[in-house]
């Protein structure tokens, strides 16, 4: 029997930040745990993903059921309507514990104070997108199961792309870092999840200027690779950023804040790097063509849509067979992520054949 919510006497109602992504069920999109859109069917602007689980508003009731952690947290609207403060890291590490464990059966996730607490259904809606990807060379199938293999380029303390990539779709992760206290947050993760040790492997990167060198090796294939880059370009920009944020919530008093108030939180490696995203993304574009014929997509984030022709002319100079750039939307934000590939047509063929086809 579930536990029930607060009574709404019980709580005190407190105005909390609009759900990101929440919207009501598009017509056509089937109402399973796993839902397949309709043929031909894609997410309308602002929609998340019509495969993502994460459509509708969290219901907090059966949240606070699997994980009854949740419920100190919950409280009620001035609409009546059960909700969190969604400006509490404490309280959002506490939902993505009970999404995690609702709809991806993973029975122990944590994090570290001042690590990078992501928004799952946007992480989510990455992995999904990424699918479809695959799925365009494959006769509209998403290829599934243990022969897919993707590198998380900075997989952060919450390891949470190999945690929904596997448990949606059967993907083999590795999952890399340069931060030591994140490896060792997603090994504590792993060790609390022993069905998923085999699935995702954890390796060290020790040069901050590379990606896949020190990572992949020369006998290992990756479908994809996906990352969620640094974006600011320094730390006094993260900060504007952050007293931006804040004053939009109503909750700046106008003094620096301490990172580990923040609703997200994150390292400095996870939020800015010298030269921002183009920078970072850039030099990943030049080392990526040195394992060109080891990798079938190439991905990451993008933040700023202003960013994209820079990195364009970076592919064309290299000579990337293959580009795309796909959108993506939850609620009022807007996202998308970047794809290139080296491989011709007849290595693709190739490819597809050797390892998709096995599924």
């Amino acid at each position: 029997m579930s536990r029930k919510l607060p009574a709404p006497d019980q709580v005190r109602p407190q105005k909390s930040r609009p759900q990101s992504g929440k919207s009501a069920r598009r017509p056509g999109t089937a109402s399973s745990s796993n839902p397949e859109p309709a043929a031909g069917k894609l997410a309308k602007r602002g929609s998340l993903h019509p495969r993502n689980r994460h459509q509708d508003s969290y219901d907090f009731g059966a949240l606070s059921a699997c994980c009854p952690e949740l419920l100190p947290f919950i409280r009620l609207t001035p609409k009546g309507n059960h909700s969190i403060d969604f400006t509490d890291p404490a309280a959002i590490k506490v939902l993505n514990r009970a999404l995690l464990k609702h709809w991806y059966q993973i029975e122990q996730w944590d994090i570290p104070e001042g690590y990078l607490c992501p928004p799952i259904p946007g992480r989510a809606d990455y992995i999904h997108n990424l699918a479809d990807l695959l799925a365009e060379a494959n006769q509209g199938k998403q290829p599934a199961g243990k022969n897919i293999q993707v590198l998380d380029i900075g997989c952060g303390a919450s390891c949470i792309y190999p945690l929904i990539g596997h448990s949606e779709y059967g993907w083999r992760f590795m999952a890399a870092d340069i931060n030591p206290g994140s490896l060792e947050s997603s090994a504590a993760i792993l060790t609390a999840n022993p069905r998923l040790q085999k699935a995702i492997t954890l390796r060290t990167q020790t040069n901050r200027q590379h990606y896949f060198s020190g990572i992949l090796q020369a006998n290992e294939f990756l479908d994809l690779t996906l990352c969620n880059p640094p974006f600011h370009e320094s730390e006094q920009q993260m900060q504007r950023g952050n007293e931006r944020k804040w004053k939009n919530l109503g909750k700046w008093d106008g003094k620096p804040q301490d990172q580990k108030q923040l609703n997200f939180g994150g390292q400095s490696n996870e939020l800015w790097c010298e030269g921002g995203e183009v920078a970072f993304i850039s030099n990943m574009i030049r080392e990526s063509q040195q394992f060109a014929s080891q990798v079938y997509w190439f991905t990451s984030l993008v933040s700023r849509q202003a960013a994209i022709p820079a990195l364009q002319k970076v592919l064309r100079s290299l000579g990337a067979v293959q580009q795309q750039v796909v959108e993506m939307s939850q609620g009022q934000k807007n996202s998308r992520f970047l794809a290139w590939s080296f491989l011709t047509p007849e290595q693709q063929s190739v490819w597809r054949q050797l390892r998709w086809l096995k599924n």
